[in-house]
């Protein structure tokens, strides 16, 4: 998620899920039970006009016995799905990630092009690739709503609200929240704490003094966002990858003060999320399946270090 979202659905959308073979005798989905699981979870309408989502490599009618989660589709992903779940060379069936592969588009895709060497790795190996973008950003089970969850958010909302899914339950971008009344540095210290560990860190901006009550949050990319969590009337606003100048102005301006993480450690907590109701829809239906999670960081930084230097 990066850019301010213009939807595809306004207003009210309703979804219909479509049939998904629970509770037949079956022992083994394909790919394309998976894909309408993930339809009925987080339906490809809801995503940006911009976006890709859905079946990037593979064969629907390919059966899938195991599953490996991740953030992004690098070729580490690829060659950790290639090893398998016991890293032993029989690979995952499947891999599903949150972000696309192909999203600005390609022309060639030779093995010497890092995103073509994804293609060839998976289809060599027969593995399916799939992602639920921005239509999982938006979910009530989605990415806001886990990040949201991790850090203790009570009586959440989307922050910016764009229709209601086929429960009649609001979606939309980012979630806000309440929390016990603490303070910046306390709650930083928390979300810190809780956050996957990775190099980037937690950067804080504002009194960490001021009270905390009111919390908004949003993962991934979020300066976008920043007017939003104004209007809203938080005390802090939990998102990734803000950029000097909005940052900085933004908080020229007043509150809410600024809790900045990764755009991985953000959203890779929908990961864990999506495991588990695949596995529960597994069971539900009697299939046998593997559902693990990449504890890969894929981060583009491998480390950091404190900046000591003065000016001359």
């Amino acid at each position: 998620m990066g850019v301010r979202y213009a939807w595809r659905m306004q207003s009210s959308s309703h979804f219909s899920a479509p049939d998904i073979p629970v509770g037949a005798p079956a022992t083994t989905w394909a790919v394309r039970d998976v894909m309408a699981l993930m339809e009925s979870w987080y339906p490809a309408a809801t995503a940006q006009s911009w976006d890709r989502v859905g079946l990037i490599v593979g064969d629907p009618d390919a059966p899938v016995r195991s599953i490996l989660l991740a953030l992004d589709p690098t070729a580490a992903i690829a060659d950790q799905a290639v090893a398998g779940p016991c890293s032993d060379g029989n690979s995952y069936d499947m891999v599903i990630t949150h972000h696309p592969l192909l999203l600005r588009g390609a022309s060639f895709l030779p093995v010497t092009d890092p995103k073509g060497r994804v293609v060839t790795t998976l289809i060599r190996s027969g593995i399916a690739l799939f992602n639920a973008h921005t239509n999982a950003d938006v979910a009530c089970d989605g990415v806001a709503t886990a990040l949201a969850d991790l850090i203790g958010l009570r009586d959440t909302v989307p922050l910016e609200p764009c229709g209601t899914d086929t429960e009649g339950r609001e979606i939309g971008l980012g979630r806000v929240g309440s929390v016990a009344e603490t303070t910046l540095g306390s709650f930083a210290d928390h979300v810190a704490s809780v956050l996957p560990a990775g190099p980037s860190g937690l950067f804080v901006g504002g009194d960490e003094a001021m009270p905390v009550r009111r919390v908004a949050v949003l993962g991934g990319a979020g300066d976008s966002a920043l007017e939003s969590a104004r209007a809203a009337g938080v005390d802090v606003y939990l998102t990734a990858d803000l950029r000097h100048h909005p940052a900085s102005e933004h908080l020229e301006g007043g509150a809410p003060a600024l809790l900045c993480g990764s755009h991985w450690a953000t959203e890779s907590p929908w990961l864990p999320v999506l495991a588990r109701k695949l596995r529960d829809a597994a069971s539900a239906a009697d299939v046998e399946l593997h559902v693990e999670v990449s504890t890969i960081v894929t981060e583009p930084w491998t480390s950091h270090r404190v900046t000591q230097g003065e000016l001359a």
